[in-house]
């Protein structure tokens, strides 16, 4: 069932803090360890603890380094998001996430974004953050995050750059940029709010909003690693009914989770050489787009031009926006709301003669409407045994039939969602 979700960060906030909120709040601890390892395979390691922060209960999440990890730029980390095998929606989020960081550190350091370094956007417990709490509120069924005003700190901070005070300026840059505000605390010293922390609220959130609404369904408490006196130094989860108001009743044909609001931009373009199509589009969908795609114009006095077209979460529009002045020649890129219906979409494994494949399947209201095989899954296969793509693409198709994964039949249990 999916719900919303209100973070209370009036005391501060930070990867581990917000993850180990989302675990206290019911989230799988070996659903959250599989996607990080999906990403940094022997890596890091997951550990939760129960604490008790000025009195109360939390949980307190430790990463620990458990091989030798490289250095990595920016680059490099979208590089092993974009192609680790993690449901598309935590890869989007995490995406999402660090391009919003890499962003603000480049601007603060004066770099270009392709070579901001792994420190600047996170080392490697950050990347576990920021992965494992999207792989947490795809668990939980979070479907709409908003956040309190978040509390800063004040003073300083050392960093791999030396000395600085607090907020430092990525966390300054992703307030200047998205929908957070600071909270008006004083009396919170030191640094409270970390990059990686509001980067996760302004990434995969949509308001600041001064508290929850709705019927709560559940409540979880991340500890931060200080033990302060007086003041409680946690983040706090608040998980609500969708919507904000009772469920609707089975059949209603009311809300549904299949619908969502999203945003669809465009730019027409007639002087862009057609080579680099293609890379605008997968750097469109590396920046975390639902969809990219292209179509054929003919423009003012008879020139052939091209409209891209990008659909993505209403987030995410300034993003898709920067990539489209960025890798095109458009001097203007339109927009506007749209609302999609979707198919709930999930994996299974099929067995073929040369090994097993994944199909997704498109259902609704508990009919199954579509059974693809996975290409590359099929590619991989026919590439390692010498067989014809199209040959493993009609066996998957069978395997599919003969499991009672076929169009028409009703959906089973089986199968992870994507």
């Amino acid at each position: 069932m999916e719900r919303d979700g209100w973070v209370d960060a009036s005391a501060g906030v930070a990867g581990d803090m917000l993850l180990g909120a989302l675990l206290d709040a019911g989230a799988d601890l070996s659903v959250v360890r599989a996607a990080v390892e999906a990403v940094l395979p022997g890596e890091v390691g997951l550990r939760s603890d129960r604490v008790q922060r000025s009195g109360l209960a939390a949980v307190h999440v430790h990463v620990a380094v458990t091989g030798a990890p490289p250095a990595r730029a920016w680059a490099d980390l979208r590089d092993l998001l974009s192609t680790a095998p993690l449901q598309e929606r935590v890869r989007t989020d995490a995406l999402s996430t660090f391009s919003l960081l890499a962003r603000v550190e480049a601007r603060a350091h004066g770099v270009p974004e392709e070579e901001v370094h792994f420190h600047e956007v996170g080392a490697w417990d950050s990347v576990a953050d920021v992965v494992g709490v999207c792989a947490a509120l795809a668990d939980l069924g979070v479907g709409r995050l908003t956040c309190g005003p978040v509390g800063l700190g004040s003073g300083t901070v050392r960093t791999e750059h030396g000395v600085m005070p607090v907020p430092v300026p990525a966390v300054l840059g992703v307030l200047a940029e998205t929908h957070l505000e600071a909270a008006d605390d004083p009396g919170l010293t030191g640094e409270c709010a970390t990059p990686t922390g509001v980067a996760l609220l302004a990434a995969l959130g949509e308001a600041t909003v001064p508290g929850p609404s709705g019927r709560v369904v559940g409540v979880g408490t991340g500890a931060g690693t200080r033990d302060v006196a007086g003041r409680a130094n946690v983040t706090r989860v608040v998980l609500l009914e969708a919507g904000g108001g009772a469920a609707a009743p089975a059949g209603s044909g009311d809300a549904r989770a299949e619908d969502e609001d999203l945003v669809e931009l465009a730019a027409t373009v007639d002087d862009l050489d057609p080579r680099v199509w293609p890379s605008v589009v997968q750097e469109l969908l590396t920046a975390g787009a639902l969809d990219a795609w292209l179509a054929p114009v003919q423009m003012k006095k008879g020139r052939p031009g091209t409209v891209v077209s990008v659909l993505a979460a209403t987030r995410d529009r300034d993003l898709m926006v920067d990539v489209l002045v960025a890798h095109t020649s458009t001097l203007g890129v339109r927009s506007h709301a749209v609302r999609r219906t979707a198919l709930e979409r999930r994996w299974v494994e099929v067995a073929v003669p040369w090994g097993v494949v994944r199909v997704k399947l498109g259902t609704r209201r508990g009919r199954i409407l579509s059974a693809t095989p996975e290409l590359e899954d099929c590619r991989a296969v026919a590439e390692a045994h010498g067989v014809p793509l199209r040959v493993v693409l009609r066996a998957a198709e069978a395997g599919a039939q003969e499991s009672g994964w076929s169009p028409g039949g009703e959906d089973g249990p089986s199968g992870a969602a994507i």
